[in-house]
């Protein structure tokens, strides 16, 4: 990108705020946080704020990128991917770690560094490890940066079902029965994570979920019927994450609300219900984003199921001490009760994506969901949350 084509210099004060949207990044999610940040840019009101995009690339390279969120949507089948879209191969952004000042700067070999202007406020929609999991939220911290969503410590436990589930415990939320492989225990003693695994079978039966326990999309996830697929299974989830979880099934039906931040705090949607997907073993990747598979919004409950769903989603919220917005996933049980099964501190937010739709549904559009989150990172003090 030639330098006379930048942006150029700190914005005069009095002009709209800046938004930087920062998508893509290193981890297994990066076309799915590509297609949520196309939709975030179609959305952004124009009139009211002034938009920075920013890829960061699957290598890590914080890249320029062209604001065209119609590159940015699934197309044949495949996803898009920030290499694709970056203004340069070389070139790179550059964001303030120092409090005192906001300017973006870009730099590219043999050029002198140029500075792109003061950054109001960043709008993260980076999906997975390196942006949902508190290190993004982390270095925007250190630089006082205001940014939408959880901070460091909820963005952490959000992200590490593990600990995401220890802390629902502590709070008194029912989970699923589950355990944790961790990285040193598959490679020092694979023999005894078997066997441990097999005493889980004996108590909680066929079929076992393994995931990787940092990871969402339903990516690396596989469902296993015997033994005969569990370590396969395993690598798979390990070359997502080293550190994996084994859920037993939950039979009930799969019920999510979403969670979005008010002046007068947290407030749930209605509820929407994920019903069996006939093409596939479950709501996996393919479902979610390939084939789009529909739930259904608002869930067929009823008032006192409506309400308690409701309530427990935000516990939830509380419980990690979330900001901003969280999507709570529930198991309604054969015997009426709700379990919780994760929380996503950055949901899916295409225009397919639930989260939205659930908010839709209770009254606020894409437009304004967008809008919300936007004014209440502008308006939250950073610094220790």
């Amino acid at each position: 990108m030639s330098s006379e084509n930048l942006p150029q210099s700190s914005r005069p004060s009095g002009q709209k705020p800046r938004v930087a949207v920062v998508f893509g990044g290193r981890s297994s999610e990066h076309g799915v946080s590509v297609v949520t940040a196309g939709a975030v840019l179609r959305a952004i009101d124009r009139t009211k704020y002034d938009v920075l995009p920013i890829g960061i690339t699957r290598e890590g390279r914080w890249a320029l990128t062209a604001d065209e969120p119609e590159r940015m949507a699934i197309t044949d089948r495949k996803v898009p991917d920030v290499a694709d879209l970056a203004e340069s191969s070389e070139g790179g952004v550059v964001l303030p770690v120092d409090p005192s000042s906001r300017e973006v700067v870009y730099t590219e070999p043999g050029s002198v560094p140029k500075v792109l202007g003061d950054v109001d406020v960043v709008f993260p929609v980076l999906h997975g490890p390196y942006g949902e999991d508190g290190t993004i939220q982390g270095l925007l911290d250190l630089s006082g940066t205001p940014y939408v969503g959880c901070g460091v410590l909820s963005s952490a436990v959000g992200q590490d079902k593990d600990y995401m589930k220890r802390v629902f415990t502590s709070f008194g939320l029912k989970v699923g029965p589950y355990l944790v492989i961790r990285p040193r225990e598959w490679e020092r003693d694979q023999e005894g994570a078997r066997r441990r695994v097999a005493d889980f079978v004996g108590e909680h039966g066929w079929p076992l979920f393994i995931k990787p326990a940092r990871a969402g999309s339903s990516i690396g996830i596989t469902k296993v019927d015997s033994f005969d697929g569990l370590d396969e299974a395993i690598e798979e989830a390990r070359s997502h994450d080293p550190k994996i979880i084994v859920e037993a099934a939950l039979v009930g039906r799969e019920i999510e609300c979403g969670v979005l931040e008010f002046e007068d705090g947290p407030r749930a949607s209605v509820p929407a219900e994920i019903p069996p997907v006939q093409s596939h073993d479950f709501y996996d990747f393919e479902a979610k984003y390939i084939d789009s598979a529909s739930g259904i919004v608002p869930a067929p409950l009823t008032d006192g199921q409506t309400a308690e769903v409701q309530r427990l989603a935000v516990e939830a919220f509380d419980a990690v001490s979330c900001e901003g917005l969280v999507r709570a996933d529930f198991f309604l049980t054969e015997d009426g009760e709700f379990v919780i099964n994760e929380i996503n501190t950055l949901p899916g937010f295409t225009p397919i994506s639930m989260y939205p739709r659930m908010w839709q549904e209770s009254g606020v559009s894409y437009q304004e969901l967008v809008d919300r989150l936007i004014q209440a990172a502008l308006n939250r003090s950073t610094g220790l949350r």
